[in-house]
């Protein structure tokens, strides 16, 4: 699979969500569990519940109780994204365990999968600064600020794109080779935040 192939998933999860447009929508992933396209839909539907947890967390109406209980499904959400990015790096890992580097390879600085997670945020700037331009209810100076926007977006698309394929395109023939390293998130480990490991004393 190549990025623009990545990024119709993303797209197919984006949209899927749209039809109801409500974070209770329970998740209906098209791809069976053997493909690698589930696990690309199941990563967009995390980041595309939690793109809409963060605006409802702003309404300046909100309850703090309510607020609360939002914020933690958000740290919670963070965590399974995290896991799954994680994931799909040892998939890669795994695919390309056999490829020989060079002598001369080089180890990127962002894994394929943590590239990965980047367009799927990405296709979520798009889908949304698409609607924005097109909002009847806007004036007109603001759908033509939010095209400016929709401009620079669907050049980084571009960009990340390239640099997505091109690291696959190096790993594959041995010109960079992959390491992972687990994010080690602290703030929901119970052994690792004071505040939590104190509070089961």
């Amino acid at each position: 699979m190549k990025s623009a192939e990545f990024f119709q998933v993303f797209n197919q999860s984006i949209k899927d969500y749209h039809i109801n447009d409500s974070i209770e929508t329970e998740i209906k992933n098209p791809y069976s569990n053997n493909q690698f396209e589930h696990l690309l839909y199941q990563k967009n539907w995390i980041d595309t519940v939690q793109w809409h947890l963060e605006d409802i967390i702003r309404d300046p109406e909100i309850e703090p109780i309510e607020a609360l209980k939002i914020k933690r499904v958000i740290d919670a959400s963070n965590q399974k994204r995290t896991d799954l990015v994680e994931f799909i790096d040892g998939y890669f890992l795994n695919k390309y365990k056999d490829v020989k580097p060079n002598k001369r390879a080089t180890l990127n600085s962002e894994t394929i999968a943590w590239a990965l997670d980047r367009l799927s945020i990405l296709a979520l700037k798009i889908f949304h600064m698409f609607e924005e331009v097109n909002r009847e209810s806007a004036e007109q100076s603001h759908k033509v600020s939010c095209q400016k926007k929709l401009d620079v977006l669907n050049e980084q698309k571009l960009d990340l794109s390239k640099a997505i394929d091109q690291l696959i395109d190096d790993i594959e023939k041995g010109n960079k080779y992959m390491k992972i390293y687990k994010q080690m998130k602290m703030y929901n480990d119970e052994e690792l935040n004071p505040v939590l490991y104190k509070a089961k004393k």
